[in-house]
């Protein structure tokens, strides 16, 4: 793809799924930080099929860090939900302190689980779609390149701040921007009359 076209973030969303082996990594928080700025309700089944397009062969990982008071809640009831309809499920507990002023601060996360497992699988597809805004990853992305594989980023650079790195979006041999996908993944209400 042309860097123009990657710069533009749109249309890539047929071509990143025209694979037969592909493996989707999820970063939990950052889709639903990025679907929230947004205002997407997102159907998670419905986007799964989208990212998972034509492809023979998919597994898709959803990452979630899970502290103690959100283990027994939505969180929870999510990532159940989840595990039941085509995703593969992996959270981390993660320890949680209150500072010296009071506030909640979480420590741990998800970041090098993802990158070891979505690195151990490179050698087995021929894509990876990569749906995080993190920075963090960038070196990922790299590594997994060097082994052949095509790389695709979802997130978005239509909040203010953008979510997604912008090392992270050149890195990537695709960009996809979710707000693009938004009324393909978006929640479909249905009226009842009563």
């Amino acid at each position: 793809m042309d860097a123009s076209a990657r710069e533009a973030g749109c249309g890539c969303e047929i071509e990143m799924r025209n694979f037969e082996r592909n493996a989707i990594f999820i970063d939990g928080a950052n889709l639903n930080m990025a679907v929230s700025c947004l205002g997407i309700d997102l159907d998670y089944g419905r986007f799964l099929r989208l990212l998972r397009g034509q492809a023979s062969s998919t597994q898709a990982f959803y990452y979630a860090a899970v502290t103690d008071a959100q283990a027994d809640g939505t969180i929870h009831r999510l990532t159940d939900w989840l595990g039941h309809n085509g995703y593969i499920v992996v959270t981390k507990q993660i320890a949680e302190s209150i500072d010296r002023f009071g506030r909640r601060r979480a420590r741990g996360s998800i970041d090098v689980d993802l990158a070891v497992a979505a690195l151990a699988m490179a050698d087995r597809v021929d894509a990876v779609t990569l749906v995080s805004g993190n920075g963090a990853y960038r070196s990922l992305i790299e590594a997994v390149q060097r082994k052949g594989v095509r790389v695709s980023v979802v997130s978005t650079i239509r909040t203010q701040p953008p979510i997604i790195a912008e090392e992270l979006r050149r890195q990537a041999d695709d960009f996809v921007d979710i707000d693009d996908l938004a009324e393909k993944i978006r929640r479909v209400r249905v009226d009842t009359v009563g």
